[in-house]
């Protein structure tokens, strides 16, 4: 596949299409988006330098604190972030910083469990972009604000994984402040003609470095003024 995709981006979101649509046929329900490699520091580990993003489906979903199998990835990797959830949809008018504001319901602490078919995660941005941007899974804290409470940018985050060293960073490691990873996606997501939608979840990229997690690992990440997150991965299905 990375032969015949080469750096063609068009052609790597066109394959991100198929294996969306192939899971949708299959029962699963588009639940949000997710944008990835927004922060210097992820982009650095992986060798990129842009952004991109990918979709988020109903059986990614994992409640805060859940068990989550570990056998139901090859290579995860975990990194804090910000998840918006949409009040409007970004269909129309020229989705400047307010609208894109303005359709925000609330903000939580999220978690990201990343994940590559590419062997050691040897990927570049084409192979990213096909494999649903290394999507695996996510888990959604508890703590709603709305964007009247917080500033996203002015957060503090702290992640520790069991056995490994913390990752941390804040909001403005996220493209300077994560409504502008919104909005970049709202607009690149409206240009391919599929628009975020009300209710959807919308992670905004990695406010850290990712970290490898293993069966036993529990992570744990808290987002000033979001509160926590956290996930334990079991070796047992869920």
């Amino acid at each position: 596949m990375r032969d015949l995709i080469g750096g063609n981006v068009h052609a790597a979101y066109a394959v991100q299409r198929a294996g969306v649509a192939r899971r949708v046929a299959e029962g699963a329900r588009i639940t949000g988006r997710k944008v990835g490699l927004t922060s210097d520091a992820v982009q650095e580990q992986l060798g990129v330098d842009q952004p991109d993003f990918g979709v988020l489906l109903d059986d990614m979903a994992h409640a805060n604190g859940a068990a989550v199998p570990i056998r139901a990835f090859l290579q995860p990797k975990v990194e804090a972030e910000i998840a918006f959830v949409l009040e409007h949809e970004l269909a129309e008018g020229d989705l400047e910083i307010e609208q894109v504001r303005a359709a925000v319901a609330y903000a939580v602490a999220a978690l990201e469990i990343c994940d590559s078919r590419i062997a050691d995660w040897n990927i570049s941005f084409t192979d990213t972009v096909a494999d649903n941007a290394s999507s695996g899974a996510y888990v959604l804290g508890s703590d709603r604000r709305t964007l009247d409470e917080f500033d996203p940018r002015d957060v503090v985050m702290s992640m520790t994984v069991t056995d490994q060293e913390e990752s941390a960073g804040t909001g403005a490691a996220c493209m300077g402040d994560p409504l502008l990873a919104l909005q970049w996606l709202a607009r690149k997501a409206r240009d391919l003609g599929e628009p975020l939608g009300a209710g959807q979840v919308i992670l905004s990229g990695a406010l850290g470095p990712m970290r490898p997690v293993t069966a036993g690992a529990l992570v744990t990440a808290s987002v000033t003024d979001l509160g926590s997150v956290s996930c334990t991965f079991t070796q047992e299905e869920s």
